[in-house]
């Protein structure tokens, strides 16, 4: 067996481990929180209850049409990718 294999996998686990750990946070070239608010508001939405960074992009709730909806929005853009009801 190799003895470095136990490093190599330690180190890759790490890296997974930071990956991981920053998933979840808004990267440095993404719009600001409070621009993408705006956006989703000017694209129909009438209140945005929760927003968060998520795997990549802005993922948020809220009210559109009366109706309680999902979200997602492009990180650097702001612009709606998809919208789903909130069941």
């Amino acid at each position: 067996m190799n003895r470095s294999a136990p490093v190599v996998f330690a180190i890759v686990l790490s890296a997974v481990a930071v990956n991981v750990a920053l998933a979840d946070r808004p990267g440095p070239d993404w719009m600001p929180i409070q621009q993408v608010i705006e956006k989703v508001l000017k694209s129909g939405f009438a209140l945005v209850s929760k927003i968060e960074a998520d795997d990549g992009r802005w993922e948020g709730e809220g009210i559109k049409d009366g109706q309680k909806m999902k979200f997602l929005a492009d990180s650097k853009t702001g612009e709606i990718i998809s919208t789903r009801p909130d069941h």
